[in-house]
């Protein structure tokens, strides 16, 4: 449903607004990993994650009159960001719908982007329902945070810079919440560079695209997953995303909250690098020894680095 030339003609759109992120090199990371590591540092996009290419690609597609309007989603932090700021950018409304229990600082810089926030308790309510209603009450047009072929083309273009920048690449990683950023990215890889392996990485509690890929069908978790990764916090996979990850990845590994700890911490000492839990799950499963890389030359992307200081320091210094 989405190919290289959407991932291309995201690109265009987003010239100009995203910011192309580099490659980042650690000798430390590359002694633990066994390979050689380039680091796709989202966590210094704009708006602190990779959400905003998605968004943006999403919102600048809208026809005039549908976007004039305005747009709605939902989100735990980084896509609501990304979706208020594109807003901004269009000089339209937008209304977020986000959880209780979201970062305060997400919450506020969605503020800050001009949107209207609406809170709900994710754990007993069910966000793409209430997303879809507060759309259609508000007559706005919904973005949703990955089941959309615009959006994970917009997402693509993290793979297609990577490709780009490291074309003689061997694997591909990606954090894996809904999907979109691994099913956009791993398009673009596999177009590019056919034998790439693509990695995807979730948290242990919240693994549900693993079991479904193992089960040949999309999966629910019995329970809401609880994991510090808060941008991974999916119970269950996106049908379109689903369709798209059963083609392009080739292996999905899982790392648990100390390991996600310990990989912020080791990217804030040896890299110089502030990274949110969900942006640290690739180099968790690389220092951890999760995956194979031996050899390799790998790409790991840290999606995002939206964490307020209480939060960074509460998690790899606690008392």
């Amino acid at each position: 449903m989405i190919d290289l030339d959407d991932v291309r003609a995201a690109a265009s759109r987003l010239e100009g607004v995203a910011v192309r992120t580099p490659l980042l090199r650690s000798p430390g990371l590359d002694a633990r990993a066994g390979g050689e590591v380039f680091l796709k540092a989202e966590n210094l996009q704009r708006a602190g994650a990779f959400k905003i290419r998605g968004a943006y690609n999403k919102v600048s597609s809208l026809p005039p009159k549908e976007r004039s309007l305005g747009v709605a989603a939902y989100s735990s932090g980084n896509h609501a960001q990304a979706v208020a700021l594109a807003a901004q950018i269009h000089g339209i409304p937008a209304v977020i719908l986000m959880p209780e229990d979201a970062p305060a600082s997400k919450v506020a810089a969605t503020r800050g982007y001009g949107a209207e926030v609406v809170r709900f308790d994710r754990y007993k309510e069910d966000r793409a329902a209430l997303g879809a209603q507060l759309a259609r009450d508000r007559g706005l047009t919904l973005v949703p945070p990955y089941d959309d072929p615009l959006v994970m083309a917009g997402q693509g273009t993290t793979g297609l810079e990577i490709m780009e920048d490291s074309p003689e690449l061997d694997v591909l990683m990606a954090p894996v919440g809904g999907g979109g950023l691994i099913a956009g990215s791993g398009t673009a890889a596999k177009a590019l560079r056919p034998g790439v392996r693509v990695i995807g990485v979730e948290p242990e509690g919240a693994d549900d695209t693993k079991r479904s890929l193992e089960a040949g069908e999309r999966l629910a978790l019995p329970t809401y997953p609880r994991t510090i990764a808060d941008g991974l916090q999916i119970d269950r996979p996106g049908r379109l995303t689903f369709e798209v990850n059963r083609a392009v990845v080739d292996e999905i590994a899982l790392v648990t909250d100390a390991e996600i700890v310990e990989a912020m911490r080791f990217l804030f000492e040896q890299v110089k690098l502030v990274v949110e839990p969900s942006g640290a799950v690739c180099v968790a499963a690389l220092l951890a020894g999760k995956v194979d890389v031996n050899g390799a030359r790998v790409a790991a992307i840290l999606s995002g680095g939206n964490i307020d200081i209480e939060r960074f320091v509460r998690l790899v210094h606690p008392s």
